[in-house]
């Protein structure tokens, strides 16, 4: 398959746990640190599209930002995709980790079947 990209936060005990995981399946990646390498909006956009997941996915809501920033109403007052592509590109820690980018498949978050099903 080649090399995916792992977009990760170092401290994060899901990254943690996700990089295990491809390091003990030899999946073989890059890693980029999300915080002091955020994704651009160019980058979000053409993730989201290759993810065919709802935008909303891409969000840390369990991170203090998003509540800081109360997110969740404006993403449910109809924030449009672009808009959230920006807002994501401000900050890393807004980004729901981790992501891995293939040529043709973006995964968000650790769900073990998924990446199995993805990667191996």
């Amino acid at each position: 398959m080649g090399t995916v990209l792992f977009v990760e936060y170092p401290k994060c005990s899901t990254c943690r746990k996700a990089k295990a995981w491809l390091d003990a399946q030899g999946v073989s990646y890059e890693d980029r640190h999300m915080v002091e390498s955020n994704p651009t909006a160019g980058e979000l956009r053409q993730w989201h599209a290759l993810s065919g997941l709802p935008i909303r996915r891409f969000f840390n809501t369990s991170g203090m930002k998003y509540r800081e920033l109360g997110l969740k109403a404006k993403l449910d007052a109809g924030m449009t995709d672009q808009e959230c592509y920006e807002l994501l590109a401000t900050d890393g820690m807004l980004v729901k980790r981790p992501l891995v980018i293939g040529a043709d498949f973006v995964l968000v978050g650790f769900k073990e079947a998924a990446w199995e099903e993805a990667l191996l």
